[in-house]
């Protein structure tokens, strides 16, 4: 909403009581798909404009959101029979206006030859199909938008957090703090986007805002593990429970989940159950050379799904409420309510918030400004071009599994020229400085320069996935991680690393 805005000139201000992307935006499944298990509660609308969304997505950020195989295992004694599941799954590329490959259906025999790392001991048929996934991860995904607010001269700020919202004289109050220092002070606005996720609900309660909508909460939780699978692509189960579940790789490790349980707070975390829900599951449906325990989980993600009702009455079947998103607006107060929502949404978000607020009499000087996407390709080919000049390949990445320059333009943009200009100060700015981890002292510095690093967490969680492979205590023992908080913290960097340190003594999970 915050990017949408300020390229259609928009005075716009951002702000998050803790980090951007901090809760639910960080805990996805890092898929940017078009929904198809939605079509077995027949919600075609919404599978249509997802597959929409998701094709806008690929067009637009083709560095970013990528085209990726699931291979789907049907077992025996599943509600469904496979050709049902089959003819299913060419419904939704027809619906995604065949924008991916085709499915195909497989044998038991087959799947077990295309996929070794599935148990086919009872399966009855296999069938592959494509979505898309996001390359990094989904929080460097939401940061780049508010690095595009940025640009467009909008104020963001991180660890910000409003303490009262009042309407008095046509005008919002806010009254701010910064939760770093203390600081307090107040913002005016004329129209006020509560796109607070999960929060929503607490914010419109405090601005004594009354809505039809609410939220109800699904957790979900997934496990990070060594790489189970040698291919790369998403193996798709259905779970003891019935619902989807999927082993995705991130990175060099694999991605092991999801849960579905409802939850009454959002603030909250992974349980021994959870654990052992998805390690059951894991262990039934893979050929694995060993269990998987406990001891396997590098480490964890969870948040929860702000699901979209209307009324207080929610239903027997809260599994089968619509992922959709709402948008509410109290015209009177000028003030928007945004509830539900996918990632693979995000774009038509943002064109129904501008589209919103243009209404509630808020110029926009430049209300057909493309505000979404990456660079044209005439400054990709620029880009590479310059990186093959300098010969950027004689420093791959020895973990990096692709060349250095594509990596530096699907992550950065055209600040990637930035980094470009590091290295040839400095060769040396090539080294990696945390052990196992795909991110080189140049791209720390890059973060420090201009991506709101507050927290070490901000930096090793959230604008990368290292904590996300790499264990915590590797992390923690890694010679080079005291430089990298020289370099993103300046004289604050021995306490920001014991900070970090006292947090994950106690509260992470580690080796």
């Amino acid at each position: 909403s915050a990017a949408a805005l300020s390229a259609k000139g928009a005075r716009v201000a951002l702000i998050d009581k803790a980090d951007f992307a901090g809760q639910t935006s960080s805990q996805s499944s890092n898929l940017a798909w078009g929904g198809i298990k939605y079509l077995e509660g027949r919600e075609f609308r919404l599978v249509n404009k997802l597959c929409k969304s998701r094709n806008r997505l690929m067009d637009a950020y083709p560095s970013t959101v990528k085209e990726i195989r699931f291979l789907a295992t049907v077992e025996k004694g599943f509600r469904f029979p496979p050709f049902f599941i089959f003819m299913g799954s060419l419904l939704y590329w027809v619906m995604g206006r065949f924008a991916t490959r085709a499915p195909r259906w497989f044998s038991t025999q087959a799947l077990a030859e295309r996929e070794e790392a599935i148990d086919v001991s009872d399966a009855r048929a296999g069938i592959e199909y494509s979505d898309c996934y996001l390359y990094d991860n989904d929080a460097r995904f939401v940061f780049n938008f508010v690095r595009s607010a940025l640009n467009y001269g909008a104020a963001a700020a991180n660890y910000v957090e409003c303490h009262d919202l009042t309407r008095r004289d046509g005008m919002w109050h806010a009254a701010l703090e910064d939760k770093q220092n203390g600081e307090r002070f107040e913002l005016a606005a004329k129209t006020v986007v509560n796109a607070g996720g999960p929060g929503a609900d607490d914010l419109n309660a405090d601005a004594e805002i009354d809505t039809d909508h609410r939220h109800v909460f699904s957790k979900g939780i997934h496990l990070i593990v060594d790489r189970v699978t040698k291919t790369r692509r998403i193996l798709a189960f259905f779970a003891s429970d019935g619902r989807l579940f999927f082993v995705m790789p991130m990175g060099p490790k694999t991605c092991i989940g999801t849960t579905d349980t409802r939850v009454e707070d959002p603030h909250t975390g992974v349980t021994e159950e959870d654990r052992k829900f998805v390690l059951a599951n894991a262990n039934e449906m893979l050929n694995l050379p060993h269990e998987l325990t406990t001891d396997d989980i590098i480490a964890e993600r969870c948040g929860v799904r702000p699901l979209a009702v209307k009324g207080k009455d929610v239903g027997d079947d809260w599994v089968a409420l619509s992922r959709k998103h709402i948008v509410e607006v109290d015209e009177d107060a000028r003030h928007v309510s945004i509830f539900g929502g996918k990632i693979t949404d995000c774009i038509n978000v943002g064109d129904e918030i501008a589209d919103t607020v243009a209404k509630l009499g808020v110029e926009l000087p430049y209300v057909d400004r493309r505000w979404y996407g990456e660079p044209p390709k005439s400054v990709y080919e620029e880009f590479m071009h310059q990186a093959e000049l300098m010969s950027l390949e004689q420093y791959r990445h020895p973990i990096a599994s692709e060349p250095l320059a594509r990596r530096f333009w699907r992550r950065y943009g055209t600040r990637a020229f930035e980094i470009l200009e590091t290295i040839r100060r400095d060769p040396e700015s090539t080294k990696p400085l945390i052990e196992n981890a795909e991110y080189l002292r140049c791209e720390i510095e890059q973060a420090a320069r201009d991506e709101m690093i507050t927290e070490l967490d901000d930096f090793l969680r959230r604008r990368s996935k290292i904590t996300m492979v790499v264990r915590p205590s590797e992390v923690a023992a890694s010679p080079g991680l005291r430089e990298a908080c020289d370099i993103l913290f300046g004289d604050e960097a021995q306490e920001k690393l014991a900070t970090y340190i006292s947090a994950h003594n106690t509260s992470a999970r580690s080796a």
